[in-house]
């Protein structure tokens, strides 16, 4: 039987608290959330483990004429976690029934950016700082999309999702329209 080095396994210490991105078996990602919650409950882990999380979207669809709301996964087989690395905590993630492994090159998971982070739109608007010079009743040019080209008041802004809510004047009546902050820009008077 061949001895592993755990320091060629595990990550190199820190402490800093970071996201990670777990890989999983497809469709367990909700009872891996919960495995994970529960190892560092019962562990006492709660200051090195912060939060666990499987982003959704939620998205209508129409079945025998009527709308439902149903909860879709935005990373399907994927789990984000929020935790500082190190040989304790890897252990406990890595070792969570299933979970297949960190995502990064051979066994040293490599923590999201910021950037990477705030393009993914996933994590609730108290944890992200990013700043929008965007406010209700301003008006907008719709840049991109089917609406390209019109002008629209903005009636919602809805930061974390990174998505607006503009009201347009199509055929003669006021219309709300969903768009995303990339697809509009501000009209400089």
């Amino acid at each position: 039987m061949k001895n592993i080095n755990m320091t060629e396994v595990t990550p190199d210490k820190t402490d800093q608290v970071l996201w990670y991105v777990v890989h999983t078996y497809s469709g367990y990602e909700n009872k891996v959330k919960a495995n994970i919650e529960k190892l560092v409950e019962n562990r006492g882990m709660q200051d090195q483990i912060l939060e666990v999380l499987v982003p959704v979207f939620d998205e209508t669809e129409t079945k025998n004429g009527q709308k439902k709301t149903v909860s879709r996964k935005i990373f399907p087989g994927y789990v984000l976690v929020n935790m500082e690395m190190n040989d304790e905590t890897w252990y406990v993630v890595r070792n969570t029934r299933g979970v297949t492994s960190f995502v990064g090159p051979g066994s040293k998971p490599v923590p999201l950016t910021e950037d990477e982070i705030k393009n993914m739109g996933v994590l609730p608007e108290h944890m992200t700082e990013e700043k929008v010079d965007l406010t209700v009743g301003e008006s907008v040019k719709i840049i991109d999309g089917p609406f390209g080209s019109n002008i629209g008041i903005i009636r919602e802004i809805n930061i974390s999702k990174r998505m607006l809510t503009v009201s347009l004047s199509l055929f003669g009546r006021e219309t709300p329209v969903e768009l995303d902050f990339n697809q509009i820009e501000k009209i400089v008077h």
